[in-house]
């Protein structure tokens, strides 16, 4: 049930960040609720088993900014799983470049931690 929420509550703020960030907007041929659910699984999957990869080699950068740097491999997640569902699925958002990427990767993290707060 953890599992269904937290990827609703993804698939919620990714719609956010594609409502306020000019440069995401769904792609494919479904709707563009579903667009956003297939990207939040994907962010989900991209969460647990390759961010902490990154997110261990990025580890002297993430020490030396101070944890900002930890933003840049959330934008990059974020890309990914955008990547993956469009190729994969033939559904998903598009990412305009990487600062938009960026914008939307902080709205996601603020909108899922505003959303998990919600839950508990």
């Amino acid at each position: 049930m953890t599992f269904v929420l937290n990827w609703i509550f993804t698939s919620i703020a990714i719609a956010c960040a594609a409502w306020i960030v000019p440069g995401i907007e769904p792609f494919g041929p479904y709707a563009p609720w579903l667009c956003f659910l297939f990207t939040g699984l994907f962010l989900g999957i991209v969460n647990s088993l390759v961010k902490p990869v990154v997110s261990a080699l990025a580890l002297p950068a993430t020490l030396l900014t101070l944890g900002i740097f930890q933003l840049v491999v959330n934008g990059f997640m974020l890309e990914l799983a955008s990547w993956l569902s469009v190729n994969l699925v033939g559904a998903g958002i598009f990412i305009d470049g990487f600062f938009s990427a960026f914008l939307g990767a902080i709205i996601v993290s603020i909108g899922c931690a505003i959303l998990g707060v919600a839950r508990d």
